[in-house]
């Protein structure tokens, strides 16, 4: 769960809804000519989607059949289902790839109902002249999650915190009074296996996030030139140098030992995802008992102008699309049923229950504090750090060359041109073997 990217893009809970009606077409009234079939990509959620299609069918008298894939078999599924007479009319396209698969059965969603339903556009598959393929129907997000009792403790508040400037002032001030407050600024960056997907995956988005938006990049570049590596560089510094351990001790220090940490109060700021609520706050088996009331999530400043107006780095890989060879009769069905799962009460609480919060303006709210802050950051108008590592070329064979890297520049006192070095070159190579 952690290492899905949406992930990002999105890697994971909180599924939103593609329901709605198509313009003057989806306006939630059903004809009962057609009906939906639903190739749902997500086991856990079998049964909560099998009984809100029980019920919208009794509401409404038209048939609603949801098919569930087995975990990690949605595409042969889909290929396979799409090749028969009644194929799915409502499926999951997940990204840029699988919009290239399946563009051609992608009904243009940009008048719908659910559509204008949308709090943000960040999540959505479009094709070059701006049709809405497909809907980010739900969506994860990561930044630096915050302990507000022990930055209080320091002295501050999170209202302090609004870029990296004063990011970095609170950690080298909690830094210079460790001792005395008991505990760090952040948790240990470790670089072993279990950890390093943070740091070369979710942290290495910030140079590629703000890279691709100035050069508007929607597809995978062949290569990148590494412009904000330096940006890349000041966080990483800022975190292994106002850590709960030295950088030499980064190479053996593991995921489970950064998440003690925070959850044990030795250290103010931790960089993980929504899924850390969990394991913070409701998992007892873990011992940390933390108050939700407690923790926040801000966003990973790393010193690029403007960055005062970031919200989260919030990204999907569960988008819903609708079947454009599907009959007039389904497709109509199908955009009516949309409609009702976003808008109705039955619909967004078994989101909420089975999802989190989701990127619709009907959505309920979630428990999960951290998903509050991203849905905060969006309704105040700050822009969504999407998860541009959903680019990687032969990503895990990329993000090994960046923690070498970042390993002899950090425990060895080597060159950051060696990041550089893994970052560009390694892609320009990892796009051509792949």
């Amino acid at each position: 769960m952690k290492k899905r990217v949406l992930a990002l893009l999105l890697s994971a809970t909180c599924v939103m809804t593609m329901f709605a009606g198509c313009g003057d077409k989806g306006t939630g009234s059903s004809s009962g000519k057609g009906s939906v079939y639903y190739l749902n990509f997500k086991p856990e959620a079998d049964a909560a989607w099998q009984e809100l299609a029980k019920q919208y069918t009794e509401q409404t008298g038209v048939e609603v059949k949801v098919v569930t894939a087995a975990s990690g078999q949605y595409e042969p599924t889909l290929s396979a289902e799409m090749a028969k007479s009644g194929a799915p009319t409502l499926f999951q396209c997940g990204n840029q790839a699988g919009l290239e698969t399946w563009k051609d059965y992608c009904y243009d969603l940009k008048d719908t109902d659910v559509y204008k339903e949308m709090t943000t556009d960040d999540f959505n598959l479009k094709g070059a002249n701006g049709e809405v393929y497909c809907i980010g129907y739900c969506y994860e997000a990561f930044g630096i999650i915050v302990n507000k009792a022990l930055l209080k403790q320091a002295g501050y508040e999170v209202s302090d915190i609004k870029d990296f400037a004063s990011l970095k002032a609170v950690a080298e001030d909690i830094t210079a009074r460790s001792e005395e407050l008991g505990f760090s600024a952040f948790t240990s960056a470790g670089l072993d296996g279990s950890s390093s997907w943070r740091f070369s995956g979710h942290l290495a988005n910030m140079p590629m996030y703000y890279e691709f938006n100035d050069n508007n990049i929607t597809s995978q570049p062949a290569t990148v030139t590494g412009a904000y590596l330096e940006n890349y560089k000041a966080i990483w510094d800022l975190y292994i140098n106002n850590a709960t351990c030295a950088p030499s001790e980064l190479a053996t220090k593991t995921g489970d030992e950064a998440e003690a940490e925070f959850g044990q109060g030795k250290a103010v700021f931790y960089q993980n995802g929504t899924w850390e609520y969990s394991n913070l706050v409701t998992d007892t088996s873990k011992g940390f008992n933390m108050n939700a009331d407690d923790l926040t999530m801000i966003p990973i400043y790393c010193g690029v102008d403007g960055e005062e107006n970031a919200g989260l780095c919030c990204g999907t890989e569960n988008c819903w699309a609708v079947n454009s060879k599907s009959s007039e009769e389904d497709i109509q069905a199908t955009l009516d049923f949309m409609k009702w799962v976003v808008t109705s009460d039955e619909g967004t609480k078994m989101m909420a229950e089975q999802f989190g919060p989701i990127p619709f303006k009907a959505a309920k709210e979630s428990e999960n504090v951290f998903f509050t802050a991203a849905n905060n950051y969006i309704n105040d108008g700050k822009y969504v750090v999407t998860w541009a590592f959903n680019y990687t070329p032969n990503v895990d064979t990329w993000r090994a060359g960046v923690v070498d890297a970042l390993l002899q520049y950090s425990a060895n006192g080597g060159s950051w041109d060696n990041v550089k070095t893994a970052y560009v070159d390694g892609w320009a190579t990892q796009y051509q073997n792949q």
